[in-house]
C-alpha cells in the first residue's frame, strides 16, 4: 500500500486546485531510484519496499511500485533544465530510450522512456 506523502512540512503552500504532488509507477525500486539519480541527482526517503519519496524535483513526488508496466499517453511530467543537451546525455547514459525532440516558440524539449516504461520529457529555454 502506498504512502500518502507528509505535505503539511512542505515549504511551499498548497492552492486549490494546483498541482501538489507527482508519482512515477516503476517496475524495481532499486534500478529506477538508481536511474533517477544517475539522471537528475535526485534523493530518496524509503517508506517501505514500495514506495519512495522523491528529494530535490522542485515539486514534491514519489516513486510507486507497480506490477505491470505503466501505459504512455497520460499526463506528461515535464522537467526543466539549464541545459539540454547535457541533460539529455545524462538521461542517456542512465539508461533511457530518447523517443522525441520538439522545437517550439520559446524552447526546445526531448522525451525519454525510463527503464520502467515511463515517459516523461525535459524542456529548456532557446
Amino acid at each position: 500500500m502506498a504512502r500518502l506523502p507528509n505535505r503539511v512540512s512542505s515549504a511551499r503552500m498548497q492552492g486549490h486546485h494546483t498541482v501538489d504532488f507527482f508519482e512515477i509507477p516503476v517496475l524495481e525500486m532499486a534500478g529506477a531510484k538508481a536511474f533517477y539519480s544517475a539522471a537528475f541527482g535526485w534523493t530518496f526517503h524509503d517508506w517501505g519496499p514500495d514506495y519512495a519519496d522523491i528529494q530535490g524535483a522542485g515539486l514534491s513526488g514519489g516513486l510507486r511500485l507497480v506490477t505491470a508496466p505503466p501505459t504512455t499517453g497520460g499526463p506528461l511530467v515535464i522537467l526543466y533544465s539549464d541545459d539540454l543537451a547535457a541533460s539529455e546525455r545524462a538521461v542517456g547514459a542512465a539508461g533511457a530510450t530518447i523517443v522525441a525532440h520538439h522545437d517550439f516558440p520559446g524552447g526546445k524539449r526531448f522525451h525519454f522512456v525510463d527503464p520502467s516504461g515511463c515517459e516523461l520529457a525535459v524542456w529548456s529555454k532557446a
